[in-house]
């Protein structure tokens, strides 16, 4: 396990709503193709390439190697998932500057019930490396949180899709 109870982590949580239902919006997110939703700006390099997967991205123990538009990758192990409800995953071994800030990342999903529709919650949890968490917490939170809320914003965007598929 990356992360346990005795680490001091820099979490980094945003919000969405959509109008589907928590089921709708977790089959559409789960699975995304991530080279849709983490597109680059001018900070942060999009995916354009996840290799390596080692089953359907559908229960604990799968992994795969997301490939980014700097030539830089990563691995990433799904280490929870509750059909409908929420998913979890560790991120590690990047070879991007973020290997000189963290031992890794947990990711987690949760798709909670919000009236008629869902909120989304996705947490992106650093585990800082040695003397690198004021970094982590500091000036790289509020750009990495900028960042997840334009990839969660595309994400919403698919969901809406599904739920609402144009001519139907």
């Amino acid at each position: 396990m990356l992360i346990t109870t005795h680490d001091v982590t820099v979490p980094i949580t945003v919000f969405a709503r959509t109008t589907a239902a928590p089921d709708l919006a977790f089959a559409v997110v789960a699975p995304i193709d991530l080279t849709t939703v983490f597109k680059a700006d001018r900070f942060f390099p999009g995916i354009t390439s996840v290799t390596g997967q080692t089953d359907s991205w559908d229960h604990a123990g799968v992994s795969r190697h997301p490939r980014f538009s700097d030539g830089s990758t990563v691995t990433e192990k799904l280490t929870e998932y509750v059909t409908g409800h929420g998913f979890a995953y560790e991120l590690t071994g990047f070879t991007n500057a973020l290997k000189n800030l963290a031992e890794g990342v947990r990711g987690e999903f949760s798709f909670l019930p919000d009236g008629e529709g869902t909120l989304i919650r996705w947490t992106y949890e650093f585990k800082p490396l040695p003397g690198r968490r004021l970094i982590l917490a500091g000036p790289f939170a509020p750009l990495w949180k900028r960042y997840m809320q334009a990839g969660l914003g595309r994400m919403v965007a698919a969901t809406e899709a599904a739920a609402h598929p144009a001519g139907a």
